[in-house]
């Protein structure tokens, strides 16, 4: 399986983190979770770390059971559309964002 996520480096603007919220609620996670091929969309928030740097505002972790389709679903409408409805979300943030690729192998835990 492959997990395509987008990192928010950074923190959401003072006074608008409840705004930044629902908006990913609202607008962008019905989107992302009509990507073609995904088999499971999570946001994720930051709500400790052992480090001060980096701050993480949010990671969007997408699945998909192959490369191609993660091909697939970035050459979708659906795709495009989130792209626009995104930058919204963006202007609420002060940071970087980018995507990145893990190939993921799941391990069954052992049973008592």
């Amino acid at each position: 399986m492959f997990i395509r996520c987008a990192f928010f480096q950074g923190k959401v603007k003072p006074g608008l983190e409840e705004a930044f919220n629902q908006y990913i609620r609202k607008e962008l996670v019905p989107l992302w979770t009509r990507f073609p091929g995904a088999q499971e969309v999570r946001v994720l928030r930051q709500v400790e770390s052992d480090v001060s740097d980096p701050h993480f505002g949010m990671v969007l972790s997408v699945r998909y059971p192959s490369r191609e389709s993660i091909d697939i679903a970035l050459a979708s409408e659906v795709r495009l559309k989130s792209r626009e409805v995104s930058k919204a979300l963006i202007d609420m943030f002060d940071g970087t964002v980018f995507h990145t690729v893990f190939s993921a192998d799941d391990y069954a835990l052992p049973s008592d």
